[in-house]
């Protein structure tokens, strides 16, 4: 498998963290590691240059000629495909974009 560099801005990042801190609210510390560390493991799995997901079709994001992926049938990951990395834009509820 050949694989792209993976970088993750902050707002990706923050939102992953942000969902992770709910969770461990919630009562649930290893819950909340754990999708931290499945979250982030799917991002490099991104990296993989022989697949390429569709580009987005939500107005703001198209426009930024990015692509989305949804995650675990609750979020939406938005990144750029360039030919040596991929740039983890964006990460938010499925629900927002509905």
């Amino acid at each position: 498998m050949v694989k792209r560099k993976v970088t993750i801005l902050e707002p990706a990042a923050v939102a992953v963290a942000e969902i992770a801190f709910f969770i461990e609210g919630k009562g649930m510390p290893q819950t909340a590691k754990k999708f931290v560390q499945e979250t982030f493991s799917f991002f490099e799995k991104l990296s993989n240059e022989l697949i390429e997901y569709r580009p987005c079709i939500y107005e703001r994001w198209k426009d930024l000629n990015y692509h989305c992926i949804t995650y675990k049938k609750k979020y939406i990951v938005a990144y750029i495909s360039q030919e040596k990395e991929i740039i983890i834009c964006d990460f938010v509820s499925a629900k927002i974009l509905k």
